[in-house]
């Protein structure tokens, strides 16, 4: 309908049905997504509609009986005015133009490009990542990956909605696991027998022969360095033992145990290059993965990563990796070799549907890297020669002496490192997962030999749809090595700054570039803590000031709607910014932006005398503080700003002390006036003393600010003492600084007074090694060799006695008048 003689809509194909009910069916589900009660009079697509017609639509056809009464009570009423202003209807509407919003962009290492994300099965994202290898200590490079992902995968679960199913493993069958329980048995057992001081030092003599042939055919130049600072620590514990030895000296066996410990890495080898394979007990191997993954979990609580959702063991998972490696072999992709399983990798890249190392292709035949993959026990001669092809790998690896077995039906063995992953990844997430995630450095082999093994397993070639990977870190721009033994662990790094730092230094760097770790990096990220906190701080002490029930709506004035306006826009920015590849630097700058403005607007009312607008400045600290939750870097249900006096009792501190506080500051506020009226100086200064002194020591921060009300903040007991030594330090330099001025000034008035002192006539008669000759008055005629002076000369002295002679006059009149 409409209110010209143009067709409200194009009917076209309705009136092209003949049969009624089928007609009124058609009708039906056209207008139900159309406005259909349009303008002041019937068009005339209308009434061709409604000849076809002869009887009303039956009522299950809502829409299109309303439709058939509305018209036939036009036509009846005719297009008389007054019956057009009783039949009045809405006029047409149209919706909004819109903008362009943002779609969720990640960097698919498959494509090395940032890709659309879409899940598979609607919201429902399934990712599994590549966990630890649990042989030693966690590290910061272990923590760049785990708190990366912990982050990606909150803005994915808590920003964007989806529903994250997150799967992360535990390596705990590997060749360096192997390795360091063997050897780790055998220092244990040779520490046991108690050698004696002789036995110790022919026994790391003896290692030592070995440890110096590698040192010295080593041509990597970060190992070499590590090994050259192992042998250089144990030559500083072997020779005062040697020296106490040969002098007769009794007190040794300290002196002994000092160089076991100093040599332990390379007497572990040596002992286990010795006896390594005649350790042949399962419990072994798995006592030392145990102890380093409860102490993994310990450090990811820490660091406030949360725990997976499932979480794979390779050790509980052998007779999966064994029916997963059957069926690679039965599908054309495996093969067996003295008991071993390798993958063809040039059989799979001949086939049509798939593709060997989608990652890394160019790495293809990297045999340093692949052997890498393979592990330190599993690169001997006689393996190599096992494989049909250089690059091929192992899925399955027969069990030498000294190593962990299982059955399977090509003989005791152990998995290989990638079909570990293929295998638990398989099981829990089946044939196609959304996201897998990994370190940088995992990508070929690892990676790409995961991608090959389960897309032979599947038969598909979509085994993961992005492909996720953090960046390096290195520590102050050096390259990070556990095996190199450079690396700081969680624990120490803990021990630095707080898990909040650590997280904030991650979230101002991308997540998948290279991080530096080092003091300016964690300097950033504590200024940002702070900076952030002090606008919370500040915002919590605007909400606490009384207000009615309506008083807590102000009108808004310019300044507002800037602000509210630049809210907005910095709201745009950071959703945009997380849009873009999960960009949580752009996002933490646009949030410093936005504290940077708000702060900007509460001082200029502040300066006037005026209070800002409570439920702005509120919704912006609420928003900001949400991001923070978001990001990992709050806990708590506190609405505004970082937890006080610990996780979980934030709230109940702040509400039940703060009250206290109030009372205690206007108090304090009130004795002040007081004191400053009566100039009761005493009264002041222990006002201060509980100010700098007190209050402090009890985590509670007063700030003083001049015609206006004294603030109030609950702070970090740790923090506020470290701000009260800063500002004494600063104090103390400032009354140095002072105090070295004041000698500096009384030292020149000193040597003024002194020179004042001096009559014009004997100033120049001292000075025998420039002159020789001098008139009545003292001024020199002659230079020292006895020529005589030219006019030059004299005029320039004649200036510098002409100066001394009226600074003499001024010490004369001061002696004169008393001074």
């Amino acid at each position: 309908m409409s209110a010209a003689a143009d067709p409200a809509f194009d009917y076209g194909f309705l009136l092209q049905i003949n049969e009624e009910a089928t007609l009124a069916v058609a009708l039906n589900d056209y207008l139900t997504s159309r406005s259909y009660l349009a303008g002041f009079s019937v068009s005339q697509a209308d009434h061709r509609a409604f000849k076809l017609l002869h009887r009303p639509p039956d009522p299950q056809h809502v829409h299109a009986l309303r439709w058939y009464r509305h018209v036939a009570a036009l036509q009846q009423d005719g297009p008389s005015e007054s019956s057009m202003k009783a039949k009045r209807v809405q006029p047409p509407w149209s919706p909004p133009a819109g903008t362009d919003v943002p779609q969720l962009l990640l960097y698919n290492s498959l494509t090395r490009a940032k890709e659309p994300f879409v899940p598979q099965k609607g919201n429902r994202v399934t990712w599994y990542c590549c966990g630890p290898t649990v042989y030693d200590a966690s590290h910061m490079g272990h923590a760049r990956s785990y708190i990366s992902f912990d982050i990606l995968r909150r803005i994915l679960r808590d920003y964007f909605k989806f529903d994250v199913f997150y799967c992360i493993n535990i390596t705990d069958i590997d060749d360096k696991i192997i390795k360091r329980a063997r050897q780790n048995y055998l220092l244990d057992q040779y520490k046991e027998k108690q050698p004696k001081a002789v036995q110790i030092l022919q026994d790391v003599l003896s290692a030592r022969d070995p440890f110096q042939v590698l040192l010295a055919e080593t041509t990597d130049p970060d190992k070499k360095q590590m090994l050259e600072r192992l042998d250089a620590a144990v030559t500083a514990a072997l020779k005062p033992l040697q020296a106490a030895m040969e002098s007769g000296n009794e007190a040794v066996q300290p002196l002994a145990q000092a160089l076991l410990e100093s040599s332990k890495d390379l007497l572990s080898d040596w002992l286990d290059k010795q006896f390594g394979s005649q350790v042949t007990e399962n419990s072994i191997f798995s006592i030392l993965p145990k102890y380093w993954e409860g102490e993994y979990h310990k450090d990811m609580e820490a660091l406030n990563v949360l725990p997976p959702d499932v979480l794979t063991r390779v050790s509980e998972y052998v007779p999966e990796i064994v029916e997963f490696v059957k069926k690679v072999v039965s599908n054309g992709y495996g093969y067996e070799s003295n008991g071993s399983v390798y993958f063809d990798t040039s059989k799979f890249d001949a086939s049509q549907q798939h593709s060997y190392a989608k990652l890394v292709p160019e790495a293809v035949g990297d045999q340093k890297a692949l052997q890498e993959g393979e592990g330190d026990l599993s690169i001997s001669a006689d393996r190599l020669s096992e494989k049909k092809s250089q690059n091929d790998f192992a899925l399955w690896k027969a069990s030498k002496p000294g190593e962990p077995s299982w059955d399977s039906p090509w003989g005791k063995g152990r998995p290989g490192w990638h079909i570990e992953c293929s295998a638990m990844a398989g099981s829990v997430l089946g044939e196609s997962m959304d996201i897998h995630g990994g370190g940088f450095d995992l990508r070929f082999p690892h990676h790409d030999n995961e991608l090959a093994q389960s897309e032979a397993y599947f038969d598909n070639d979509c085994w993961v749809r992005y492909f996720l990977h953090t960046g390096h870190l290195t520590i102050a721009g050096c390259k990070m090595s556990k095996s190199l033994k450079n690396f700081i662990t969680i624990k120490d790094a803990l021990a630095k700054n707080t898990a909040r730092q650590l997280r904030l230094a991650f979230l101002m760097h991308s997540w998948k570039d290279t991080l530096d770790y080092s003091s300016n990096t964690m300097e950033s990220a504590v200024q940002y803590e702070k900076f952030m906190n002090e606008f919370f701080l500040n915002v919590k002490d605007l909400l606490r000031a009384p207000t009615d029930i309506t008083g807590r709506f102000e009108k808004w004035e310019a300044a507002e709607m800037e602000l509210n306006n630049s809210f907005y826009d910095r709201k745009s920015a950071v959703h945009e910014a997380l849009c873009d590849n999960m960009d949580t630097r752009t996002a933490m700058e646009e949030m410093r932006v936005l504290v940077n403005q708000s702060n900007s607007y509460i001082a200029s009312r502040k300066s006037a005398k005026l209070r800002p607008n409570r439920l702005l400045v509120e919704s912006i600290a609420v928003y900001l503080t949400n991001m923070l939750k978001i990001f990992g870097t709050i806990e708590g249900s506190d609405p505004v700003g970082f937890p006080v006096g610990g996780q979980g009792q934030s709230i109940d501190l702040e509400s039940t002390v703060m009250p206290y506080l109030s009372v205690l500051s206007d108090f304090r506020e009130r004795v002040r006036k007081i004191a400053r009226e009566q100039k009761v100086t005493e009264l002041l200064q222990l006002c201060d003393t509980v100010r700098d002194d007190t209050l402090p020591e009890l985590g509670v921060r007063l700030e003083d600010h001049e015609g206006l009300p004294t603030v109030v903040k609950l702070v970090d007991k740790e923090t506020l003492l470290k701000e009260r030594e800063e500002k004494k330090k600063m104090e103390d330099e400032k009354k140095r600084k002072k105090e070295e001025a004041a000698r500096k000034k009384q030292e020149q008035e000193m040597a003024k007074l002194a020179k004042m002192k001096i009559p014009p006539c004997d100033m120049f008669r001292k000075e025998t090694d420039k002159y020789s000759k001098f008139d009545e008055t003292g001024f020199p005629t002659h230079d020292a060799e006895g020529k005589e002076l030219s006019k030059g000369q004299a005029k320039k002295l004649r200036k510098l006695y002409e100066a001394q002679e009226k600074l003499h006059n001024e010490f004369l009149q001061m002696n004169q008048n008393g001074n």
